[in-house]
């Protein structure tokens, strides 16, 4: 038997520690929460791959099922105007959350796209919405 890990429990143990080991954990979740609580999220929260410069992370239209915090780079949000123009409607930067605009429609209303190279946690809002039960803070 070898010493070495397996590849899917680094993985694991990666992602369980996606808030507690990131450095805007101050940024984007409540100070009030305890440290259970963060844990409890914790193991929801899925970080992606990194996204290009000029990728998407979700289109207008695109169907909604998750949150998305800017971990590093910048994201801008965007409509087509009728006459095929784009309206910028935000500028998203580390710790700031994307994605709440689609949550009453259950589709996205705009389209999020990479300015740089970025990485984002995508939280799953199903879970999310289950968590916050438990978790009154």
């Amino acid at each position: 038997m070898s010493d070495q890990p397996n590849p899917g429990e680094f993985r694991v143990a990666r992602l369980r520690s996606a808030c507690n080991d990131c450095g805007l954990v101050q940024l984007c979740l409540p100070v009030s929460l305890e440290t259970e609580d963060v844990d409890r999220l914790d193991q929801i929260v899925q970080p992606r791959r990194p996204i290009k410069r000029h990728e998407h992370l979700y289109r207008t239209g695109d169907g909604f099922g998750a949150i998305y915090v800017v971990r590093t780079g910048a994201l801008k949000t965007y409509t087509l105007s009728e006459s095929g123009e784009e309206q910028i409607m935000g500028f998203h930067l580390p710790g700031e959350v994307v994605g709440l605009d689609a949550i009453n429609e259950g589709s996205h209303p705009c389209g999020a796209q990479a300015l740089e190279t970025t990485t984002v946690c995508e939280v799953p809002f199903e879970r999310l919405e289950a968590l916050s039960t438990r978790i009154p803070g």
